[in-house]
């Protein structure tokens, strides 16, 4: 997947959907993340650039915070004086307003989705990513009680184990956020429920939209190929409080989650006060000082931010290759360089591998390099790796050290350098052929640069 640089500090102009936005404005949805509130701003993450995006009370952009731990956020929450963001691949990074890292985190589940409030953290499996052929025991938490490093320390309720196991992690996926006096309300991403626990764990009501005479839990479909599907109904998308106090609901009119509606919740009852059904360009959802909705198109609020300039790719290496000479990053100094890490166990790296030595020969040596860093603890497998692949570009050994060194959330990762050695995108996973063509023209140009 392919994810372009963050933008810096610059205002966007506001375009809303049908008419000019009121003053005192609130974010809670952007897109289909949930959004915080921190310092006078809404926060809200932005994936597709790797960045967080600060906007004030009239929803023009105030803030842009990049930083090399964001790759796709998901999602935000406030953890005291500091945002708290979570990574699709299910990694909690929490980061101040100026995109500082102050600690990061694993995530408990397969993959999580966070939120804090009242002094408590949960994670919850997250609706973003969904390793759907996971299994766990019907013991196991729905929500986890984390510290402020993300340690668990309690468990709340239990999941709910589906006929199939190992579409456990779907059944149990979800939205989450938590209430100023630690009330935690969850809703399934596949079942029409909203529900609200108290700090103690207590389950305090179960709200319903009645969307579906019957629910079934997800079920597999007859296998296509080497592609196997699962049956199920997309419900809820995300949930935020918000400074009214009010619950809001972002959730699907449909079972694909094509059509998307807003549902207001009375948080001590449950009870539903309205429901909002957005169109296909509201992608942007906040509510005013009366509690008043506002809507908008996400696009059109981030469309006036600008590439900053570019930061230099560090810390620069110096590793052996499988020969055991060290090379540098220096040596590729003056070229266009893809930076590439993977590793011998990791399928999509196996797909990229061919891609990338096909790009490699497109390209003179003059102008364009390839170093790929193996990740592997285990040089035996490594090398079986290149010795099945028998890569025309250099290999360098990381010896499993690489992910605490670049802090990438997982493999394939890859980082386009320029010829002066600085970040022209990172590339998150691997996006198949349209992804490298998209590259081979970004080189074309980088190489043509004078």
């Amino acid at each position: 997947m392919r994810r372009a640089l963050g933008a810096g500090l610059l205002a966007a102009a506001l375009v809303a959907c049908g008419s000019p936005a009121p003053s005192g404005l609130t974010l809670l949805f952007f897109r289909r993340s949930p959004a915080a509130s921190l310092g006078g701003l809404s926060w809200a993450p932005d994936p597709d650039n790797s960045r967080l995006v600060g906007f004030d009370a009239r929803l023009r952009v105030a803030r842009s915070v990049t930083s090399s731990r964001l790759a796709n956020p998901m999602a935000v929450a406030t953890l005291g004086t500091a945002l708290l963001v979570t990574e699709r691949t299910g990694e909690g990074i929490v980061l101040d307003t100026t995109g500082r890292p102050v600690r990061e985190w694993e995530s408990p589940n397969p993959a999580s989705l966070y939120a804090a409030g009242g002094g408590t953290v949960v994670a919850v499996r997250s609706p973003y990513y969904i390793p759907q052929f996971t299994a766990e025991p019907d013991t196991a938490p729905l929500i986890r009680i984390l510290d402020t490093l993300g340690k668990p320390v309690a468990g709340l309720a239990t999941i709910h184990l589906p006929p199939v196991p190992f579409l456990a992690q779907l059944a149990n996926a979800g939205a989450v956020t938590v209430g100023p006096d630690g009330s935690v309300y969850f809703a399934p991403l596949v079942r029409d429920e909203i529900r609200k626990y108290s700090a103690g764990g207590t389950l305090r009501w179960t709200a319903k939209r009645g969307l579906f005479r019957t629910e079934a839990d997800p079920e597999f479909l007859p296998a296509q190929g080497r592609d196997i599907g699962v049956r199920k109904a997309l419900v809820n998308v995300a949930l935020a409080l918000g400074p009214d106090g009010r619950l809001y609901a972002l959730g699907s009119d449909d079972s694909g989650a094509t059509k998307l509606r807003v549902d207001v919740i009375d948080t001590a009852s449950g009870a539903i006060l309205a429901t909002r059904h957005l169109a296909a360009r509201e992608t942007a959802v906040a509510v005013g000082a009366r509690s008043q909705l506002a809507t908008f198109d996400a696009d059109s609020l981030v469309a006036g931010l600008e590439q900053p300039e570019r930061e230099l790719f560090t810390p620069a290496f110096a590793l052996p290759d499988v020969r055991g000479d060290t090379v540098t990053l220096a040596r590729f100094a003056g070229k266009v360089t893809l930076v590439n890490f993977w590793a011998s166990w990791c399928d999509p790296c196996r797909e990229e591998f061919p891609h990338m030595a096909e790009l490699y020969r497109e390209f003179a040596r003059q102008d364009f390099e390839i170093a790929a860093i193996s990740d592997d603890v285990d040089r035996g497998k490594m090398l079986a790796f290149v010795r099945q692949f028998r890569p025309p570009f250099p290999i360098l050994v990381g010896g499993g050290r690489m992910k605490q060194t670049y802090h990438y959330r997982g493999l394939p990762y890859s980082v386009l350098l320029d010829r002066r050695g600085r970040i022209i995108e990172r590339i998150f996973g691997f996006g198949g052929a349209a992804e490298f063509a998209n590259m081979r023209r970004t080189i074309a140009n980088e190489v043509r640069a004078p």
